[in-house]
This record gives C-alpha cells, sequence and structure tokens, in this order.
C-alpha cells in the first residue's frame, strides 16, 4: 500500500453509541481509531462532508437490521484528498483530490466511519476525481443528491421529447433533478414546485414553469406530465398529475402503486459522466446560504436539516 507517513492512528470524529434522535445522541470524539483499509479501498482526508436526510433516519435505527455494528460516525458524501491507497486500487494515487457519496447501498451495512470525521475510507468505485472548477465544499454537496437525481431520471426513461414536473425543486435532490432534466436529459418541458422566495432560483436552474406550491395545488393544473419526480412524499397527488402513460418516480417511502421508489446505488462512474456538465458551469452545486457549518456545529447544521427549510445542501467544513 503508498502512503504518507503523517497518517495519525487516531482522529477527531462525531460518533453515536446508540440509536435516537440524531441531535441528542451525536457526540464529539477526539480519539477515534483511523480507519483499515481494505485493498480495493483509499483512505480519504475530509475535507468537507454533506449531510442527507438518511444520516439521521439511520441514527434513528431505521434500518438498524442491517447497519453496520455501533458506534457509528454519520456522513456519506465526502470531498477530500487521498492520503493512502489499497494495493489493488488503479483509478486514485495518493495527493488526488476526490469526491463521492462513500456507501455503495446506503441502507445496507454503511460504513462504520463516514465523513463526519478526519479520515474515512470509501471503495475506489463510489469514488470520482474533484471537477477542478469546484471548491471542496461544493464537491462535497454533490454526490448522494446528483446521483439519485440522474439514476431517478433514468428510470423515469426522460427524454427530449417529454416534460416534467418537479416536486421540491429547490431541495437537494429537486435541484439537480431540475438541472439534469435540462442539461442532459433534454426535457422538452420543466415545471418544479418550491416556496415563493425560492422561485427566482428554479428559474435560474432551467425551470419553464414555477409553481409556488403554497399558493397553488399543482395536481389541479389544466397540464398533465409525462414525468413527475417527487422529492418530497406526494405520491398521491403526483399520480394525478401525470399523463396517461406517464410515471411517477419518489425517493420517499411509502410510495403508492404505480410509482415508483427506488434507492441509489452510489457509483462514481456517474460523476465521471457528469464532470464535463460541472466543469463547463452548465450544472451548478446549491449550497445552502448558511453552509459551511465549523466541524464543531454539527449538531445545529442536523437540526437545520430536519426544518426541510433548506436550500439545496447542507455542508461541514472545515474538518479540523
Amino acid at each position: 500500500m503508498a502512503s504518507t507517513p503523517s497518517i495519525p492512528s487516531h482522529m477527531k470524529a462525531w460518533t453515536y453509541s446508540e440509536y435516537g434522535n440524531i441531535e441528542d445522541i451525536l457526540k464529539f470524539d477526539p480519539n477515534v481509531p483511523v480507519p483499515e483499509l481494505n485493498d480495493d479501498q483509499v483512505l480519504i482526508k475530509v475535507v468537507a462532508a454533506a449531510l442527507n436526510p438518511v444520516d439521521y433516519k439511520r441514527a434513528l435505527g431505521n434500518f438498524k437490521n442491517s447497519d453496520s455494528p455501533l458506534p457509528t460516525s454519520p456522513g456519506y458524501d465526502v470531498a477530500g484528498v487521498v492520503v493512502k491507497v489499497g494495493s489493488k486500487v488503479k483509478k486514485f494515487k495518493v495527493g488526488d483530490e476526490v469526491y463521492g457519496d462513500i456507501n455503495e447501498n446506503a441502507l445496507k451495512n454503511p460504513k462504520a466511519i463516514g465523513s463526519l470525521a478526519e479520515y474515512t475510507a470509501a471503495e475506489e468505485k463510489v469514488l470520482a476525481h474533484k471537477p477542478f472548477n469546484l471548491t471542496f465544499v461544493e464537491a462535497s454537496s454533490l454526490p448522494l443528491a446528483i446521483i439519485t437525481a440522474y439514476q431517478g431520471l433514468e428510470r423515469a426513461s426522460l427524454s427530449s421529447q417529454k416534460s416534467i414536473l418537479v416536486l421540491g425543486g429547490a431541495g437537494g435532490v429537486g435541484t439537480h433533478v431540475v438541472q439534469l432534466s435540462k442539461h442532459v436529459f433534454g426535457a422538452s418541458k420543466i415545471a418544479a414546485t418550491a416556496s415563493s422566495g425560492k422561485l427566482e432560483l428554479l428559474r435560474n436552474l432551467g425551470a419553464d414553469l414555477l409553481i409556488d406550491y403554497t399558493k397553488v395545488n399543482f395536481e389541479d393544473l389544466p397540464e398533465k406530465f409525462d414525468v413527475v419526480f417527487d422529492a418530497v412524499g406526494q405520491n398521491e397527488r403526483a399520480l394525478k398529475a401525470i399523463k396517461e402513460g406517464g410515471k411517477v418516480v419518489t425517493i420517499v417511502e411509502p410510495e403508492i402503486p404505480p410509482a415508483i421508489w427506488y434507492l441509489l446505488n452510489s457509483e462514481g462512474v456517474v460523476l465521471e459522466k457528469l464532470k464535463p456538465y460541472l466543469e463547463s458551469g452548465k450544472i451548478k452545486p446549491i449550497v445552502d446560504p448558511k453552509s459551511p457549518f465549523p466541524f464543531s456545529n454539527v449538531v445545529e447544521a442536523f437540526a437545520y436539516l430536519k426544518t426541510h427549510r433548506a436550500t439545496g445542501k447542507i455542508v461541514i467544513h472545515p474538518i479540523p
């Protein structure tokens, strides 16, 4: 294994040792062992980490039967620098700037040491080289959300002849659904819902029809859509907004058939595929204006995430 000599044996991390509300159970630990590497993994010095709802759902024990054993350091999204590589790693070398969602399957044996730590280990296949024009904060905001958005639009068979309605267009996933629909999938028309103050953001991201959900019930509009992407959990209403033969895809359980619920599969190849769109500036990371939160304020950042009022993603930086 190639490595740099300055890696400590222990590190600072946020951890919990029991299930419950993440704000109550999460504790700062200055003495957590740095994770060991498998042959197909790299060790990352974490520079920035983004929060996701799966973090607090995992902490509640919602999938404890398939979770890794406690204690847990949460965090799926990472951006940082490779400091050590496993013997079978071919794509990365020490010093590379990388980003990714470190858990290939969000609910099956996610890593005990996540990205809310000074160091985390991840398989080569879930990582990609950081786009040169993005900061670590911007890069960390992308992986889980943009891969989720991309794989959902693939499932929905979105194409240039089809229209789409995005429910929750200003959220972490929704902002990428809007941008990908326009720049990658070439949708014929993009409608999106948000509250009044966020409609201008949706216009700037490429939405054609802006729907203020505080004033309009989208399912009552005369216009119907080929695809509805439900990022907020309104399946029943979404199904009333599709054309005959249209599809609803959702990332919020429980789904109401024929709506399709799915879970992302973290793939570095998706990030590499989207790299030209990111480096050209066509697709932009959307980081909430309150971000980044410092490492000392992780609990406060989770409380803010749970309000569902963030615009785009909540990011932690610097990490010691």
